[in-house]
């Protein structure tokens, strides 16, 4: 990946319904070699998808919730069922797999507290659990999709950097 490439990026990740023209204009190529690299980003996997970002408020889902879980059983088959479970259930966004006192952890997205409950009943019925901890976010202070992207790699002669605050 060159520094075009990561300007390519920044750009998706600011707002994926760019024109290939813009985003061209924006990085200094014409169209077709800029749909090029955006095409080989894709395949690479680098783009992994393009989607609208929604407001889950306005959508009535104001209740976020990060749910710990720690399990006795560690085996491999445990897992595999309970991440397919855990993958069926629709108001998981985020689902990890945790180093610590933890084992697992869960980002839930709800209306409110009686469909959570609702939700914290189901999950407690998927597989034995040792322990369900949750914890109920008061305020979304920061939300972002975009990835903090490295510094472009030296080619020849090093290209200009933006200086960060602190060095």
């Amino acid at each position: 990946m060159d520094s075009i490439d990561l300007k390519i990026l920044a750009l998706l990740q600011k707002d994926a319904t760019l024109s290939i023209a813009a985003i061209g204009e924006q990085v200094g190529l014409s169209q077709t070699p800029c749909w090029k690299r955006i095409q080989r980003l894709e395949a690479d996997g680098v783009i992994d998808r393009r989607v609208a970002v929604l407001d889950p408020v306005k959508l009535g889902l104001g209740l976020t919730v990060f749910v710990s879980i720690e399990t006795a059983d560690h085996s491999k088959d445990w897992l595999e069922q309970f991440a397919d479970r855990i993958a069926a259930m629709p108001e998981v966004l985020e689902f990890y797999r945790m180093a610590g006192d933890v084992d697992y952890m869960l980002r839930v997205v709800v209306a409110d507290m009686a469909a959570y409950d609702t939700f914290y009943k189901n999950l407690i019925a998927t597989l034995p659990l040792k322990n369900v901890t949750s914890r109920f976010a008061m305020e979304k202070v920061k939300s972002t999709t975009a990835l903090p992207l490295p510094a472009p790699p030296p080619r020849g002669r090093a290209e200009p950097r933006l200086a960060v605050v602190g060095e």
